[in-house]
């Protein structure tokens, strides 16, 4: 296992401490439960830089990224509605969100299609991070403000819709797309791999991007398949389901 999965995977399982510290009885537990969440969420960029730096790109750091964000934040938004300092259609609906882009980049991937992120789908995460933080502070810990609290509610909202609508607008073509038939399909394997020009290795899958709105999935954090010297690959670490 090299140091970016392995920051990965760190960060999966620091989600039940984060939920064990939130509600057990515990001196200052709800304190620790901020500053894990904290952690965690933080160092979201830092599995991605480590797998660049150290050119480490592994496909295994494309599932367990984008698992992990959605994970840390469904934990915490369910944890919250159970603890009533959220709405539950609220959660319901980044939850939703979540798992309907995770589901249209399965398609993609099936048809050899890389979504890549951009600044919107990164607004977005950083907007869901800093919602979930100010609702997991004691709210004796400070005035508190509802005021404060409702705007940034909405603008987590309102990011989360306005990113996800814009990645199934962005992939409009590709949900169209027909599917191959079976005789296709059949020639296809029958076939077998594409061989090269001169030396007769197989070829590599050409490779299609769509743009996105989506800056949490591990392609924007260099947890994708591709080397990290590829120019697509560098389009694509530029995010945060």
């Amino acid at each position: 296992m090299n140091a970016a999965n392995a920051i990965t995977i760190a960060r999966i399982l620091l989600i039940p401490v984060f939920l064990v510290l939130l509600f057990v009885e515990v001196p200052y537990g709800e304190y620790a439960a901020v500053a894990v969440f904290a952690l965690a969420a933080g160092t979201d960029k830092l599995d991605g830089y480590v797998a660049r730096r150290r050119k480490t790109v592994t496909a295994t750091g494309m599932f367990l990224d984008p698992l992990a964000d959605k994970l840390l934040i469904s934990a915490a938004l369910i944890a919250l509605v159970s603890l009533g300092r959220l709405e539950a259609w609220v959660a319901m609906v980044i939850i939703g969100r979540e798992f309907a882009v995770t589901g249209l980049r399965l398609v993609a991937a099936a048809q050899g299609v890389s979504i890549p992120a951009d600044r919107l789908g990164k607004a977005k995460t950083v907007m869901q991070t800093i919602a979930v933080l100010f609702l997991l502070v004691p709210r004796s810990a400070f005035p508190y403000d509802w005021l404060i609290e409702d705007l940034l509610i909405w603008a987590a909202v309102a990011l989360t819709l306005i990113s996800g609508i814009e990645y199934f607008w962005n992939a409009r073509d590709l949900l169209l797309r027909p599917a191959p038939s079976e005789d296709e399909e059949t020639s296809a394997a029958e076939e077998g791999p594409a061989s090269g020009p001169d030396d007769g290795e197989p070829t590599a899958p050409e490779q299609h991007t769509v743009e996105s709105g989506d800056g949490e999935e591990g392609a924007a954090d260099g947890q994708a398949g591709t080397p990290a010297d590829d120019p697509a690959a560098r389009d694509m670490s530029g995010e945060r389901a």
